[in-house]
Protein backbone atom coordinates (compact mmCIF):
# COMPACT_ATOMS: atom_id res chain seq x y z
CA UNK A 1 0.00 0.00 0.00
CA UNK A 2 1.27 3.43 -0.93
CA UNK A 3 2.28 6.13 2.08
CA UNK A 4 -0.79 8.35 0.41
CA UNK A 5 -3.34 4.81 0.97
CA UNK A 6 -2.01 4.55 3.96
CA UNK A 7 -2.42 8.28 5.23
CA UNK A 8 -6.05 8.21 3.66
CA UNK A 9 -6.75 4.65 4.94
CA UNK A 10 -9.21 6.18 7.50
CA UNK A 11 -11.78 7.94 4.31
CA UNK A 12 -10.73 5.18 1.79
CA UNK A 13 -12.82 2.46 4.33
CA UNK A 14 -15.68 4.37 4.57
CA UNK A 15 -16.12 5.57 1.48
CA UNK A 16 -15.57 2.17 0.06
CA UNK A 17 -18.71 1.25 1.96
CA UNK A 18 -20.75 3.76 0.98
CA UNK A 19 -19.40 2.79 -3.08
CA UNK A 20 -21.02 -1.00 -1.80
CA UNK A 21 -23.87 -0.20 -0.42
CA UNK A 22 -25.10 1.79 -2.97
CA UNK A 23 -23.71 0.23 -6.46
CA UNK A 24 -26.19 -2.11 -7.62
CA UNK A 25 -24.98 -5.64 -8.12
CA UNK A 26 -25.46 -6.75 -11.37
CA UNK A 27 -25.29 -10.20 -12.68
CA UNK A 28 -22.60 -12.09 -14.88
CA UNK A 29 -24.17 -12.04 -18.87
CA UNK A 30 -26.35 -14.71 -19.59
CA UNK A 31 -25.49 -17.16 -22.71
CA UNK A 32 -22.78 -19.57 -24.43
CA UNK A 33 -19.30 -19.66 -22.90
CA UNK A 34 -17.70 -20.73 -25.97
CA UNK A 35 -18.56 -20.07 -29.81
CA UNK A 36 -17.72 -20.07 -32.99
CA UNK A 37 -17.33 -16.87 -35.71
CA UNK A 38 -18.05 -18.59 -38.95
CA UNK A 39 -14.91 -17.58 -41.73
CA UNK A 40 -11.98 -19.52 -43.54
CA UNK A 41 -9.63 -21.78 -43.20
CA UNK A 42 -7.28 -22.36 -40.67
CA UNK A 43 -9.58 -21.63 -38.03
CA UNK A 44 -8.22 -19.56 -35.01
CA UNK A 45 -8.32 -21.04 -31.40
CA UNK A 46 -8.95 -18.34 -28.72
CA UNK A 47 -8.91 -18.76 -24.79
CA UNK A 48 -10.21 -16.17 -22.81
CA UNK A 49 -9.70 -15.90 -18.84
CA UNK A 50 -10.67 -13.37 -16.32
CA UNK A 51 -12.82 -11.30 -13.37
CA UNK A 52 -15.96 -9.46 -14.13
CA UNK A 53 -15.50 -8.11 -17.75
CA UNK A 54 -14.63 -10.76 -19.36
CA UNK A 55 -17.65 -12.36 -17.48
CA UNK A 56 -19.99 -10.00 -19.00
CA UNK A 57 -20.85 -8.39 -15.99
CA UNK A 58 -22.22 -5.26 -17.16
CA UNK A 59 -23.95 -6.30 -20.39
CA UNK A 60 -27.19 -9.03 -21.06
CA UNK A 61 -26.14 -11.52 -22.79
CA UNK A 62 -22.47 -13.26 -23.86
CA UNK A 63 -23.18 -12.20 -27.19
CA UNK A 64 -22.65 -8.31 -26.18
CA UNK A 65 -19.77 -9.05 -23.98
CA UNK A 66 -15.86 -8.92 -24.38
CA UNK A 67 -15.09 -12.91 -25.16
CA UNK A 68 -17.78 -13.24 -27.84
CA UNK A 69 -16.77 -9.08 -29.24
CA UNK A 70 -13.22 -10.14 -29.22
CA UNK A 71 -14.08 -13.13 -31.34
CA UNK A 72 -15.81 -11.51 -33.95
CA UNK A 73 -12.77 -8.63 -33.94
CA UNK A 74 -10.42 -11.19 -34.37
CA UNK A 75 -12.61 -13.07 -37.49
CA UNK A 76 -13.32 -9.64 -38.80
CA UNK A 77 -9.00 -9.08 -39.49
CA UNK A 78 -7.80 -12.47 -40.24
CA UNK A 79 -11.15 -13.64 -42.21
CA UNK A 80 -10.40 -17.06 -40.29
CA UNK A 81 -13.30 -19.55 -38.45
CA UNK A 82 -12.38 -18.26 -34.64
CA UNK A 83 -13.43 -20.79 -32.13
CA UNK A 84 -13.45 -19.13 -28.72
CA UNK A 85 -14.18 -20.31 -25.05
CA UNK A 86 -14.03 -18.26 -21.97
CA UNK A 87 -12.99 -19.37 -18.32
CA UNK A 88 -14.26 -15.94 -15.95
CA UNK A 89 -15.82 -15.00 -12.88
CA UNK A 90 -16.84 -12.11 -10.83
CA UNK A 91 -14.20 -11.00 -8.00
CA UNK A 92 -11.12 -13.18 -8.62
CA UNK A 93 -7.84 -11.88 -8.47
CA UNK A 94 -4.82 -13.03 -10.68
CA UNK A 95 -3.85 -15.36 -7.57
CA UNK A 96 -6.97 -17.19 -7.62
CA UNK A 97 -7.35 -17.35 -11.27
CA UNK A 98 -4.71 -20.10 -10.86
CA UNK A 99 -7.24 -22.14 -9.18
CA UNK A 100 -10.57 -20.88 -10.24
CA UNK A 101 -9.86 -19.81 -14.05
CA UNK A 102 -7.20 -21.97 -15.32
CA UNK A 103 -9.05 -25.53 -15.27
CA UNK A 104 -12.30 -24.18 -16.85
CA UNK A 105 -9.71 -23.26 -20.41
CA UNK A 106 -9.19 -27.06 -20.54
CA UNK A 107 -9.48 -27.85 -24.63
CA UNK A 108 -6.77 -27.83 -27.67
CA UNK A 109 -4.15 -25.35 -27.22
CA UNK A 110 -5.01 -21.99 -28.30
CA UNK A 111 -3.67 -19.50 -30.99
CA UNK A 112 -4.48 -16.82 -28.97
CA UNK A 113 -5.41 -16.79 -24.88
CA UNK A 114 -6.79 -13.09 -23.73
CA UNK A 115 -6.23 -12.34 -19.90
CA UNK A 116 -8.79 -9.77 -18.38
CA UNK A 117 -7.60 -9.08 -14.90
CA UNK A 118 -6.58 -6.80 -12.43
CA UNK A 119 -9.24 -4.50 -11.19
CA UNK A 120 -9.70 -6.64 -8.44
CA UNK A 121 -6.42 -6.67 -7.40
CA UNK A 122 -6.18 -2.80 -7.61
CA UNK A 123 -9.54 -2.68 -5.33
CA UNK A 124 -7.63 -4.79 -2.87
CA UNK A 125 -4.46 -2.63 -3.51
CA UNK A 126 -2.22 -5.45 -4.04
CA UNK A 127 1.45 -4.56 -4.56
CA UNK A 128 3.21 -4.31 -7.42
CA UNK A 129 5.71 -7.11 -6.58
CA UNK A 130 3.39 -9.26 -5.76
CA UNK A 131 1.15 -8.36 -8.46
CA UNK A 132 4.00 -9.03 -10.89
CA UNK A 133 4.48 -12.87 -9.33
CA UNK A 134 0.86 -13.94 -9.49
CA UNK A 135 0.92 -12.79 -13.51
CA UNK A 136 3.96 -14.31 -14.04
CA UNK A 137 2.80 -17.94 -12.28
CA UNK A 138 -0.07 -17.37 -14.61
CA UNK A 139 1.80 -17.17 -17.56
CA UNK A 140 3.72 -20.08 -16.41
CA UNK A 141 0.54 -21.72 -16.00
CA UNK A 142 -1.15 -20.49 -18.95
CA UNK A 143 2.06 -21.77 -21.14
CA UNK A 144 0.76 -25.49 -21.80
CA UNK A 145 -2.99 -24.54 -23.11
CA UNK A 146 -0.79 -22.02 -25.20
CA UNK A 147 -0.62 -23.03 -28.95
CA UNK A 148 3.10 -23.17 -30.39
CA UNK A 149 3.49 -19.69 -32.23
CA UNK A 150 0.69 -18.43 -29.82
CA UNK A 151 0.46 -15.09 -27.96
CA UNK A 152 -0.80 -14.11 -24.93
CA UNK A 153 -2.45 -10.84 -24.34
CA UNK A 154 -2.56 -8.88 -21.40
CA UNK A 155 -5.48 -6.77 -21.28
CA UNK A 156 -4.41 -3.39 -19.67
CA UNK A 157 -6.41 -2.37 -16.94
CA UNK A 158 -8.88 0.20 -17.38
CA UNK A 159 -8.40 3.69 -16.20
CA UNK A 160 -10.11 3.18 -12.92
CA UNK A 161 -9.82 6.95 -12.29
CA UNK A 162 -12.95 8.04 -14.78
CA UNK A 163 -15.30 5.18 -12.78
CA UNK A 164 -17.87 7.20 -12.68
CA UNK A 165 -19.37 5.56 -9.32
CA UNK A 166 -16.29 5.97 -7.65
CA UNK A 167 -16.03 9.38 -5.16
CA UNK A 168 -12.69 11.72 -4.56
CA UNK A 169 -10.33 10.62 -3.30
CA UNK A 170 -10.92 7.06 -3.44
CA UNK A 171 -11.19 7.25 -6.91
CA UNK A 172 -7.92 8.96 -7.19
CA UNK A 173 -6.06 6.81 -4.99
CA UNK A 174 -7.63 3.50 -7.07
CA UNK A 175 -6.59 5.30 -10.53
CA UNK A 176 -3.14 5.50 -9.14
CA UNK A 177 -2.89 1.71 -7.95
CA UNK A 178 -4.84 0.79 -11.00
CA UNK A 179 -1.26 2.60 -13.48
CA UNK A 180 0.88 0.92 -11.25
CA UNK A 181 -0.12 -2.96 -11.85
CA UNK A 182 -0.77 -1.96 -15.56
CA UNK A 183 2.95 -0.65 -15.83
CA UNK A 184 3.78 -3.68 -14.36
CA UNK A 185 1.79 -5.88 -17.00
CA UNK A 186 3.86 -3.71 -19.31
CA UNK A 187 7.08 -5.17 -17.85
CA UNK A 188 5.88 -9.27 -18.23
CA UNK A 189 6.39 -8.63 -22.34
CA UNK A 190 8.12 -10.83 -24.17
CA UNK A 191 8.17 -12.70 -27.34
CA UNK A 192 4.78 -14.62 -27.19
CA UNK A 193 3.10 -12.11 -24.43
CA UNK A 194 1.73 -8.63 -25.65
CA UNK A 195 0.00 -5.63 -23.59
CA UNK A 196 -2.70 -4.46 -25.04
CA UNK A 197 -2.99 -0.90 -23.24
CA UNK A 198 -7.12 -0.38 -22.40
CA UNK A 199 -8.70 2.51 -24.76
CA UNK A 200 -10.12 5.04 -23.12
CA UNK A 201 -14.17 4.65 -21.00
CA UNK A 202 -14.53 8.84 -21.04
CA UNK A 203 -17.51 9.19 -23.48
CA UNK A 204 -21.35 8.69 -23.22
CA UNK A 205 -22.57 5.53 -22.92
CA UNK A 206 -19.53 3.73 -21.75
CA UNK A 207 -20.86 2.33 -18.43
CA UNK A 208 -23.11 0.01 -17.33
CA UNK A 209 -25.94 0.88 -15.13
CA UNK A 210 -23.08 0.39 -11.59
CA UNK A 211 -21.47 3.29 -13.38
CA UNK A 212 -18.28 0.77 -13.28
CA UNK A 213 -18.09 -2.43 -15.32
CA UNK A 214 -18.21 -2.08 -18.95
CA UNK A 215 -21.17 -1.65 -21.48
CA UNK A 216 -21.56 -3.17 -24.69
CA UNK A 217 -20.68 -0.24 -26.77
CA UNK A 218 -17.70 -0.23 -24.26
CA UNK A 219 -17.03 -4.18 -24.76
CA UNK A 220 -16.76 -3.12 -28.40
CA UNK A 221 -14.56 -0.88 -28.79
CA UNK A 222 -12.11 -2.42 -26.11
CA UNK A 223 -12.30 -5.89 -28.07
CA UNK A 224 -11.33 -3.93 -31.17
CA UNK A 225 -8.14 -2.50 -29.32
CA UNK A 226 -7.97 -5.92 -28.35
CA UNK A 227 -8.00 -7.27 -31.46
CA UNK A 228 -5.47 -4.77 -32.61
CA UNK A 229 -2.77 -6.17 -30.24
CA UNK A 230 -3.60 -9.80 -30.61
CA UNK A 231 -3.52 -9.93 -34.60
CA UNK A 232 -2.71 -6.82 -36.38
CA UNK A 233 -3.79 -5.58 -39.71
CA UNK A 234 -0.15 -5.76 -41.09
CA UNK A 235 0.12 -9.58 -39.90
Amino acid sequence: MSPLALALAPVLLVQGAGVRRRTPVLPEAAGPRSGVVPGGAPPLTVAVLGESPAAGVGVATQEDALAARFAAALAGRGGREVRWRLSARTGTTAAQALVRLVPGLAGPPADVVLVVLGVNDTLRLRGRAAWRRDVRALLDALAPLTAAGGVVVLAGLPDVARFPTLPQPLRGVLGRQARALDGELERLVRPGVRHAPAPPMDGPGLFADDGFHPSAAACRAWATALADTALPMST
